[in-house]
């Protein structure tokens, strides 16, 4: 168990890593793949998004964790988590950039499903470092700075894209060169454990594939704590997936490209406000739960406040609550996922495991959204969802008994 506490700029250089995989994961599910949809197939861009968009999260279902328990193997002299950063970092590169060149909904979807590869390989890389070498007591802080860059990465990203260039291939380019180059500091300057040759258990492929299966029975906590993050993430999931399309189609927005900056950026500087704040507060009293159904609750109140108030100015309301309840859920989330571990040798596995309550709402976002908003009520029926499924995730928290 670490107990040397970790300094700011070991804490800003992992969060820089972290802020290129989620710049490089957001930006084009939000912005440059539905404006490269839209102008290859106009009339079928949702339902292309979706095939798209579901693909992907596929690849990152199973990418995830096996390239964390590869990297729970890995004795390079470099550590076990760096060469996974930068590898990644470099394939989710090639793969944006290809992504970029194609004309058609199956190779968009082939290049998405390359990025995605490395991206989460990535993801896998800067996951395990806090479960690796941060104090329990003060995970949640730290997790506050590193969780807020899910959201910085998609203003940095929506940044560069409206403003520093008009073109969809030039922004994938620049994002995929900076995805390169904010993974450079934490594999360049700092440090990790090293697992010597002699701990290392063999690589056998089915060994590798089954370890991936974490018996809910032995490990009730972690079960829960991962089903808990798969309904809250699905909700955000169901909540992002059509925003373009519901500021243009509902809302009438004049510019919805640049509506979805202002609604990103007033969500972020929410999150910003209550990530780490709140995350200090919960490392000094030691408790999780109550955070993580608060938040939840929160959340599901922003949802519904955009199912029944279809203005700019609610939208932008609504921006602002769901951005504080969701700072307080990815500091203190993530640090109470780290102390329901089954085990140290498997940390990085275990959370490629969690990570897929990420991913895998957004295989299942897409076929429940799409029936919904085209047959069940539009998309304030949709919202209404969102808010269930939020409230349900937080709620299926207070059966973990491990953590207070």
């Amino acid at each position: 168990m670490p107990s040397v506490r970790v300094t700011g700029r070991w804490t800003a250089a992992l969060s820089l890593a972290t802020l290129a995989v989620f710049m490089a994961f957001f930006t084009p599910i939000q912005i440059l793949l539905p404006l490269q949809l839209a102008h290859v197939d106009a009339a079928s861009k949702a339902s292309a998004l979706a095939w798209v968009t579901g693909f992907g999260a596929l690849v990152a279902l199973l990418a995830n964790p096996l390239a964390g328990a590869l990297s729970d193997l890995t004795t390079s002299r470099f550590g076990r988590r760096r060469p996974w950063i930068a590898g990644g970092a470099l394939a989710g590169a090639v793969g944006l950039v290809l992504t970029s060149h194609q004309q058609s909904v199956p190779g968009i979807t082939a290049g998405w499903c390359l990025a995605q590869a490395g991206l989460n390989a990535m993801l896998a890389g800067v996951t395990a470092p806090v479960a690796d070498q941060v104090p329990v007591g003060q995970r949640a802080a730290v997790s506050g700075w590193t969780g807020i860059t899910q959201s910085l990465g998609l203003v940095l990203g929506a940044l560069l894209v409206t403003t520093v260039t008009d073109d969809v291939g030039s922004d994938y380019l620049l994002i995929a060169l900076l995805t390169v180059a904010f993974a450079l500091p934490y594999t360049l300057c700092f440090s990790e454990p090293l697992l010597p040759r002699r701990s290392r258990r063999p690589l056998r492929p089915v060994l590798l594939l089954t370890g991936l299966w974490v018996s809910p029975r032995r490990h009730p906590d972690f079960a829960w704590a991962w089903l808990s993050r798969f309904l809250i993430n699905l909700g955000n999931a169901l909540g992002t997936l059509y925003l373009l399309y519901y500021l243009t189609d509902e809302v009438h927005l004049r510019d919805p490209d640049s509506g979805v900056l202002i609604l990103t950026l007033l969500y972020t500087g929410a999150a910003a406000c209550t990530a780490v704040p709140v995350g200090v507060v919960s490392d000094r009293l030691g408790r999780r739960k109550p955070f993580v159904v608060g938040c939840s609750v929160v959340m599901a109140a922003a949802a519904l406040m955009l199912a029944t108030a279809h203005s700019w100015p609610a939208v932008m309301a609504a921006a602002v609550v769901l951005g504080a309840g969701f700072g307080v859920y990815i500091a203190v989330d993530q640090a109470l996922v780290t102390q329901v571990l089954p085990t140290a040798e498997n940390r990085a596995k275990d959370l490629g495991v969690i990570n897929i309550a990420n991913s895998g709402p957004q295989v299942l976002a897409p076929a429940l959204a799409a029936p919904v908003v085209a047959h069940l009520g539009g998309y304030p029926a949709l919202y209404v969802v969102t808010a269930g499924v939020t409230v349900a995730g937080g709620v299926l928290v207070g059966r973990i008994r491990g953590v207070r």
